[in-house]
């Protein structure tokens, strides 16, 4: 005998609550076979979970869209705090510039290498660092790093921390948005339980073969074991071999 196995995708929820929905006054011996009040249910419900599952995939959709732009300014921001801080190094190592100072921009004194650029935060951070030390190393009368300039590296900054915010917001809609459905699953799932296990009951009586085809009828999915599976091929093959 096969099981019922209640849909695994939002789509799915969606077809089988509208298909639910269409059988509103199909009748079996003078009885509905779906209530009216699980009719009024799903009716009721199927458009709010549409309309959140919308919501979600345009706020997916202005996410992704926007993040390919965003990417690159991640990458022109990393490259210029990346090559700044090289030659800030270079700069200390021919005596250009005191080691000292390198402690106005957040950087220890003997270690040469780059920070860690790879997350959002590290470029806020060391974004924000090596301007502010650059600013405050210029008031002393220091010589300016050349090629990249503080300025460029400000600029493309900028762009980055704007553009960071725009990006943290599109992503905290699509967060709150796939929460919004996920809490409505639940529901959506309880529903067509409760209109398969009435269009079950109304054909239960009936041989198991056209019990299963009717209640498809009704949207409801049933899957067959592997054994089962293998039966029914079986079965297939020998009447194709007794012809």
């Amino acid at each position: 005998m096969p099981y019922r196995r209640l849909p695994n995708t939002d789509q799915a929820r969606i077809r089988a609550l509208e298909n639910a929905i269409t059988k509103d006054d199909i009748r079996e011996n003078n009885q509905l076979v779906i209530s009216y009040k699980s009719i009024q249910e799903a009716r009721n419900f199927v458009e709010v979970f549409k309309r959140n599952n919308k919501l979600y995939a345009q706020n997916f959709d202005a996410q992704v869209k926007s993040s390919k732009k965003y990417q690159s300014q991640v990458k022109s921001v990393r490259l210029y705090i990346s090559h700044f801080i090289q030659v800030l190094n270079m700069s200390v190592i021919r005596s250009e510039i005191k080691k000292e100072n390198k402690l106005l921009y957040g950087l220890e004194i003997d270690d040469y290498t780059v920070p860690d650029l790879s997350s959002e935060t590290s470029l806020l951070k060391w974004g924000e660092a090596i301007i502010k030390g650059e600013e405050e190393r210029l008031k002393k009368g220091g010589v300016p790093v050349y090629n990249p300039t503080i300025a460029k590296v400000k600029v493309h900054y900028n762009i980055f921390c704007e553009s960071y915010r725009i990006q943290k917001g599109l992503r905290n809609n699509t967060a709150k948005s796939m929460d919004a459905v996920a809490e409505l699953r639940p529901r959506a799932d309880e529903i067509i339980l409760e209109i398969w296990n009435q269009v079950e009951e109304i054909y239960k009586d009936y041989p198991s073969s056209v019990k299963i085809e009717k209640c498809q009828e009704f949207g409801v999915v049933y899957y067959y074991r592997t054994k089962e599976k293998r039966a029914i091929e079986a079965a297939k093959m020998q009447k194709k071999l007794s012809f």
